[in-house]
């Protein structure tokens, strides 16, 4: 037996661990420049743009729209955006449980405060665990929770008496006032189309208000008017090639 095959496995030995902490310092450099290279803004993104809502989601979006007219109607909006969770060290992990839900629709007033939320499912349905944590959420927050869809809506005083608490009463009387706002914006159209049509008239004064310091009096003006040559005579009484 020579000496290199004695010196071989004490050889491999040492040389091992450096090995492998060079392999190991290798991957590493090379996860972190992957990791680099996906954070990397692209210069061509691969998306492109699509509708914010379908067909059926627009149908009942433009209903809401014209339910709550004195509301705002916000599309897609997630859950964590109107709710706060009580524990402030607790709200990381909530984010991640529920920051992939969201409704189709979220009524809310003027000053961002959530009425209540609408979903418009799609063709396979909502799962009964998506709907029993919205519905389970939302309730516990005071929240209405509703499942439209687009071919069996509800009246408009069902789903407002729901999630504004309206009376019939207030139904009544709140469509009673639509329509006097609707007769006021008619008047008041009308009355700025009338003084448009009178300060239109006031522009065209006839020739006889004329002053006489203004207007000299000549006597073939006044000889010529009506006659054939005459441009003031209407076009419909002049005989002419073409009549």
């Amino acid at each position: 037996m020579s000496s290199v095959d004695v010196l071989d496995p004490w050889l491999l030995t040492a040389l091992a661990p450096p090995l492998l902490a060079l392999g190991a310092w290798g991957h590493h450099v090379w996860a972190e420049r992957s990791a680099r290279r996906r954070r990397r803004i692209p210069k061509h993104w691969p998306l492109t743009a699509r509708p914010l809502a379908n067909t059926e989601e627009t149908r009942v979006w433009h209903w809401l729209a014209r339910t709550f007219y004195d509301h705002h109607v916000m599309v897609k909006l997630p859950v964590t955006r109107f709710t706060l969770p009580r524990d402030p060290d607790q709200g990381k992990a909530w984010y991640t449980l529920l920051g992939s839900v969201y409704c189709t629709f979220t009524i809310c007033r003027s000053d961002g405060r959530v009425i209540g939320c609408v979903d418009v499912p799609g063709r396979g349905g909502i799962s009964r665990t998506v709907r029993q944590i919205k519905h389970s959420l939302l309730t516990q927050c005071g929240l209405p929770y509703w499942i439209v869809r687009a071919d069996s809506l509800p009246t408009v005083a069902e789903i407002r008496g729901e999630f504004l608490g309206e009376t019939p009463l207030a139904q009544s009387m709140r469509e009673r006032e639509m329509e006097e706002r609707a007769m006021a914006a008619q008047n008041n159209l009308r009355t700025a189309i009338d003084r448009q049509r009178k300060n239109r008239q006031s522009d065209f004064t006839p020739l006889s208000t004329w002053p006489p310091s203004t207007v000299e009096p000549r006597s073939d003006f006044h000889s010529n008017w009506g006659g054939e040559n005459s441009f003031l005579q209407p076009l419909d009484s002049r005989k002419g090639e073409l009549l």
